[in-house]
């Protein structure tokens, strides 16, 4: 089980068999992340598939000099036309 406890991200290995049982938690790593303190927000990070990395956002004073994001809607329509497949 993987959680956010302030700027750590902590793990805690589950077992179920003969019962629930939680392990002591274990400080993965700490950094300054941002971090959604409402209750019911979704998760504010994912695990890669393969378990060995995060995806994570990193607060406004970690990111340097960037100001915006750009985000391309539609661009499969896009490469469509620009690659036609031959059909």
């Amino acid at each position: 089980l993987f959680y956010r406890n302030g700027d750590k991200m902590m793990a805690v290995d589950i077992t179920t068999e003969p019962a629930i049982t939680a392990e002591t938690p274990e400080l993965l790593f700490e950094e300054r992340y941002v971090f959604t303190h409402l209750p019911g927000a979704p998760r504010n990070y994912d695990i890669a598939p393969d378990g060995q990395r995060f995806l994570m956002i990193k607060s406004e004073q970690q990111q340097g000099e960037a100001t915006q994001i750009n985000v391309v809607l539609n661009w499969f329509e896009e490469l469509k036309q620009r690659v036609p497949t031959g059909n």
